[in-house]
């Protein structure tokens, strides 16, 4: 699937800079551009990049005020849309923006950006976004709530990575993003390439292509990506109980959102050697997922992979009714609490808790 990568705020263009030199998404990332308000942050990336907010912040940052990070990306949009200009190419499939939520530039930022970017492309907009993990503070989990209620709307749709979901204990802060950020990309990149349909590529039985990516992602605002993978057999018929194993793993205890279980839609992708995967345990595990997720518009597919693990890759859409969602918007409403909590997808529309704009 081909896409251009474009990375707001420090959180966001680490990403972006990950996922490029993921070697699944080589093929896959036509183009990527790094935006934010710090100059500072900038001149780490190794992408293209673009100041935004020079006049309003001086290029110092929006010091984690996504009012200010909204304010900053809708004064600039001219020239944001104008940088994006031409790397967005006929072969481009979907718009992929990276952001961290929790801070200022990405939460304000990312929404004004994937509103402009559909008015003016017609091509799906995504959004790659960060959760802050429970230490990092209530300004952070407060902007979490707010971008992703504005996202619900602007994107069509967004990818929910929690940072406490792939952390380690012992790890330094520093250490723990740049971990998270080669899960992210491992992830994302397997899932692009799975999406790359190559005619001359005839060892994957059942071939995943970019359609089945869109489709599953248009069934709802926000979504979820899990992943795990084991050691293979030689044999195919050895691999069917690995195949169904790897899948529940994936969903159960693999993914960037830990208590999405339940989903709209939902696409498999197995990946591994195309002599060592089993069929069978491809469509046992689909039909699994099915049962599991409570939705029958569950696809798959198989991606043939040089190594000696078989992986599985789900991606789920529609998973406004997690509860780690829930906790978000609670941080950021105003609502008095009440006995009964609300549902996640009607406080994504509720009027309790305001839009960035």
């Amino acid at each position: 699937m081909k896409v251009a990568l474009i990375g707001v705020g420090q959180a966001g263009g680490k990403l972006a800079e990950a996922l490029s030199r993921d070697p699944l998404a080589a093929d896959s990332v036509v183009s990527s551009l790094a935006i934010n308000s710090a100059r500072a942050d900038l001149s780490s990336i190794g992408l293209d990049t673009l100041l935004v907010g020079a006049e309003r912040v001086n290029g110092h940052g929006v010091g984690g005020d996504n009012d200010l990070g909204a304010t900053v990306m809708r004064d600039d949009t001219n020239e944001v849309i104008d940088a994006v200009s031409g790397r967005v190419g006929s072969d481009c499939e979907a718009i992929i923006i990276t952001a961290g939520l929790g801070g200022g530039t990405g939460s304000g930022g990312a929404p004004v950006l994937a509103h402009e970017l559909k008015r003016v492309y017609d091509v799906p907009v995504y959004v790659l976004g960060v959760l802050p993990g429970h230490d990092e503070g209530a300004l952070y989990q407060r902007n979490a709530g707010r971008s992703l209620k504005t996202l619900a709307r602007e994107a069509d749709a967004t990818i929910l990575v929690d940072n406490d979901a792939w952390r380690q204990v012992g790890e330094s802060m520093d250490e723990g993003y740049a971990a998270v950020n080669e899960k992210i990309a491992q992830r994302v990149g397997l899932l692009l390439a799975a999406g790359e349909f190559d005619p001359a590529n005839v060892a994957a039985e059942s071939v995943v292509d970019s359609s089945e990516i869109i489709n599953t992602l248009r069934e709802g605002s926000l979504a979820a990506i899990g992943y795990a993978s084991a050691e293979s057999s030689p044999d195919a018929d050895a691999n069917l109980n690995t195949i169904t194993s790897v899948v529940r793993n994936a969903l159960l205890t693999g993914t960037s959102l830990p208590d999405a279980t339940t989903a709209e839609s939902g696409l498999l992708i197995v990946a591994g050697r195309a002599d060592r995967i089993n069929r069978k345990g491809v469509e046992a595990a689909r039909t699994w997922l099915e049962d599991e997720l409570g939705s029958m518009q569950v696809r798959g597919g198989d991606y043939p992979l040089d190594s000696e693990r078989l992986a599985a890759l789900v991606l789920l859409g529609g998973v406004e009714r997690s509860a780690r969602v829930q906790a978000f918007l609670d941080r950021a409403s105003e609502a008095s609490v009440t006995e009964e909590t609300p549902d996640a997808t009607e406080s994504l529309m509720s009027d309790d808790l305001d839009d960035l704009f």
